[in-house]
């Protein structure tokens, strides 16, 4: 942790191309890049398209023009985990090599809820491996969270070991997202508390492929009206162009930050980035403000 600490801030927002933004993923990208520039550090943008059959690159390039139409600039070349299946590929063979990795027989419906351990100790007879696991070991991983504090879980207990490789030859996010944060040298991760549970699987990984933890923030997830989370699944909104500086009010004002009626729209970011080093950078940290929803559905979400 001290480690990081001392390095360069690099960043990234990580959305995957399944959809176009909506407002959920608008405030995860304001949010990871408030940090970022009031950090001084960088802002990389990694399309997270390594599940293939659910992704469409229209929908990447579509995602990256709305960043720049926001003005949520990033900083280097745009990677797409698409392209990167040789490292996975590496990393998984070093795990299998580390005695790690297992091969899988079950179906989804087997597997279903927390993994029974069924294939750990070699097939079934008869059975051809499907898929391939994290051999997860016993015992608590923790991690200080800057937003939500201390968290910690007993990924064996509550998850059992969880999937590398697919049953249909796509890499998992949980190992491709770790191969690709240390290979952009990522230091900070910032995304929404839906992933908080993902964070120990992650942490597992990291020391069992040797590769540097980052520091993490997890910020809260942006519902509907009904208290769904915003997502391409349950068909929440595309963002609409013509409300782009609502939209951006809307999404600083659920992250803690509401501008002030004066600022025009090129001000905003700016004006944001401010406070937010006063707030998480600069002399002693406030509590982090506690918010649970967006705008309802008649607000800048729906629109």
């Amino acid at each position: 942790m001290g480690e990081n600490a001392e390095r360069m801030y690099r960043g990234r927002f990580a959305p995957s191309p399944t959809g176009p933004l909506h407002f959920g993923s608008l405030a995860a990208a304001v949010c990871s890049w408030l940090d970022a520039r009031a950090h001084g550090g960088e802002w990389l943008v990694r399309m997270e398209d390594v599940d293939e059959p659910r992704c469409r690159p229209h929908w990447g390039d579509e995602i990256l023009r709305t960043l720049e139409r926001l003005g949520l600039q990033w900083d280097g070349p745009v990677v797409w985990q698409s392209r990167r299946v040789q490292a996975y590929r590496e990393a998984l063979e070093r795990l299998k090599g580390a005695g790690l990795a297992y091969p899988c027989a079950c179906t989804r419906r087997e597997a279903a809820g927390r993994y029974s351990g069924r294939c750990r100790n070699g097939l079934p007879e008869g059975a051809s491996a499907r898929a391939w696991r994290f051999r997860v070991p016993a015992g608590r991983v923790g991690f200080s969270d800057r937003w939500q504090g201390w968290c910690e879980q007993d990924v064996e207990a509550e998850a059992g070991d969880f999937i590398l490789l697919r049953a249909d030859g796509c890499f998992a996010y949980q190992l491709a997202v770790v191969v690709d944060d240390a290979w952009q040298g990522i230091t900070h991760i910032v995304r929404g508390a839906d992933l908080l549970d993902s964070t120990p699987r992650q942490i597992l990984l990291q020391r069992a492929l040797g590769l540097p933890q980052p520091l993490y923030l997890h910020h809260p997830v942006a519902v509907d009206g009904d208290g769904r989370k915003l997502s391409k699944q349950n068909r929440a909104p595309a963002l609409d162009p013509s409300w782009d500086g609502a939209n951006l009010r809307a999404a600083l004002a659920f992250l803690g930050l509401p501008p002030p009626e004066e600022l025009d729209r090129n001000e905003l970011l700016p004006w944001a980035a401010g406070r937010w080093k006063q707030r998480w950078v600069a002399g002693a940290q406030p509590a982090a403000p506690s918010f649970s929803a967006s705008p309802g559905p008649k607000d800048w979400s729906a629109r």
